[in-house]
């Protein structure tokens, strides 16, 4: 698998800061990645009201907007499916070809994704059916080889614990959180599922 270095070269990096992208419905416990920020070396991309919960706590937030050159709109049914953000979670580290099409199409590789889903089950409603959470999850949950995924916040601590100590997360970790989004994504849409077969 590519070092650090060879993926920064390969997709363009001018510095090995890495990427985290930060969206979610459960605000509970966001304030642990303030963690990331104080590192220094990760750069937290974020949308709509996370981006507003995290900059209230006074940590930088790149807005995905401004990442993907495109503004929110469809009240809010567009903002994160977007190839610079999806191309970067998805990209398999150890094939050259999609390092080169990262590299080619000026995108960042994003080397975590923190995301849960609108409250479905709480309010049963066609404006809660998520799409670009699970879709994200589900491109994350698959790269798990070289991407952290990260759908409950009872899993905050430990995650950030592994990047602060040891500048990423253990694979079986990741394969094991890769597991679980599935699961939440499972339920999530059985739940929709059955809420329009009432």
């Amino acid at each position: 698998m590519p070092s650090m270095s060879d993926e920064v070269a390969a997709a363009g990096r001018t510095t090995a800061k890495r990427r985290a992208f930060i969206s979610v419905s459960n605000k509970r416990d966001v304030f642990r990645f303030g963690a990331l920020d104080e590192l220094g070396t990760w750069e937290i991309i974020s949308s709509g009201g996370t981006a507003k919960a995290l900059t209230d706590l006074g940590i930088e937030v790149t807005p995905v907007e401004q990442v993907t050159n495109m503004r929110e709109m469809m009240g809010g049914r567009l903002k994160t499916v977007h190839p610079q953000i999806f191309g970067p979670i998805i990209a398999d580290r150890a094939n050259p070809a999609h390092l080169q099409d990262i590299a080619r199409e000026n995108m960042g590789l994003i080397d975590l994704v923190v995301v849960n889903f609108y409250n479905f089950k709480g309010d049963p409603s066609i404006e809660n059916i998520d799409v670009g959470g699970p879709t994200n999850v589900a491109a994350t949950a698959k790269n798990y080889a070289s991407v952290t995924v990260v759908t409950d916040p009872a899993d905050y601590s430990n995650i950030l614990h592994q990047f602060y100590s040891n500048g990423n997360t253990e694979l079986a970790r990741r394969k094991w959180l890769a597991s679980k989004a599935f699961r939440a994504i499972g339920q999530y849409y059985t739940d929709i599922g059955d809420w329009m077969l009432e």
